[in-house]
């Protein structure tokens, strides 16, 4: 845990000794702490399949987005601490509840501990991929501290101005920073890979979401995907953003997404001739994505 003396783990840099209790942007000590981890059937298919994504589900979080849905934990800090080798005992029971992975949601300031986990639990059995599920704030070389541990990489690409970036997240140079670090993970885990029912294996789903009154940003990120990647990448284009309490004084997001610019925005895509992507129907912001945190079963 020596990288917790002077954490540097992210791009915040906070350069707190979170072994000492110092807490930074992402309000986290040493000690894993958890909201949620059970079966979850809200990713894209190939990642929730039939039997469900293992998801677990960490508190606390380095990027802080004013409209995050999980305000609760991401903020608020709700949930219970975990050892790592209970955290590694929760992936093998995950495992034989037949979950189609281990999905690590919002995992970047707990890198070390999740990878000893990790090891701690392929050791003892655990044969299921890995999903690293992340705002793609990350730092480089913190990354490199999962390659070989991690085998679907989720990441978001939330926004192109940097503009939009600090306002809504206080994140300097996300572009450039999650751009980097997407391309960090593809060279970790490279194209695409399935099982015979569809199942991802290995690969990157990087996801947009779509913020109202944001279409030409949107475009932006749509395009770089396409012109970085082609189709060795899948982009999951998502208009489930729901407005919050905390969005009612900000007057472009206290609203829900027009359905002119979804339509126009997967339009697009296909103008760009990508093949590899996940798009939404329906009033997907009216449903409950995320089950209510309880603490039961950790």
């Amino acid at each position: 845990m020596k990288e917790l003396d002077k954490c540097m783990l992210c791009p915040r840099e906070c350069k707190v000794n979170r072994n000492k209790n110092e807490l930074g942007i992402c309000g986290m000590n040493n000690k894993i702490k958890v909201a949620r981890i059970a079966l979850h059937y809200y990713e894209e298919p190939p990642i929730s399949g039939q039997n469900g994504s293992g998801a677990i589900f960490f508190s606390g979080c380095n990027m802080k987005c004013i409209f995050c849905q999980n305000y609760n934990i991401s903020t608020k800090n709700f949930g219970k601490e975990i050892t790592i080798n209970e955290l590694a005992t929760k992936m093998l029971e995950l495992q034989d509840k037949k979950a189609h992975n281990i999905n690590l949601v919002t995992p970047t300031h707990y890198i070390p501990q999740i990878a000893e986990a990790i090891k701690i639990a392929k050791k003892n059995g655990l044969k299921i991929p890995i999903v690293y599920n992340t705002s793609s704030y990350e730092k480089i070389e913190s990354l490199k501290l999962l390659d070989g541990l991690i085998d679907i990489y989720l990441p978001d690409l939330k926004y192109y101005d940097d503009f939009i970036a600090m306002r809504y997240s206080k994140a300097f140079n996300y572009f450039e920073i999650a751009t980097k670090a997407i391309k960090e993970m593809y060279n970790q885990v490279g194209k695409p890979k399935f099982d015979k029912n569809g199942i991802m294996k290995k690969g990157v789903i990087v996801r947009h979401l779509v913020l109202p009154n944001k279409e030409e940003d949107s475009k932006k990120i749509i395009k770089y995907i396409k012109d970085t990647y082609n189709d060795k990448v899948f982009i999951s284009i998502m208009n489930q953003y729901t407005p919050i309490k905390q969005v009612e004084h900000i007057k472009e997001l206290n609203c829900k997404i027009n359905d002119n610019t979804y339509k126009n925005l997967i339009e697009y895509a296909c103008s760009l001739n990508i093949n590899n992507a996940f798009v939404q129907e329906g009033e997907t912001a009216s449903e409950s994505f995320i089950p209510e945190f309880d603490l039961t079963g950790i």
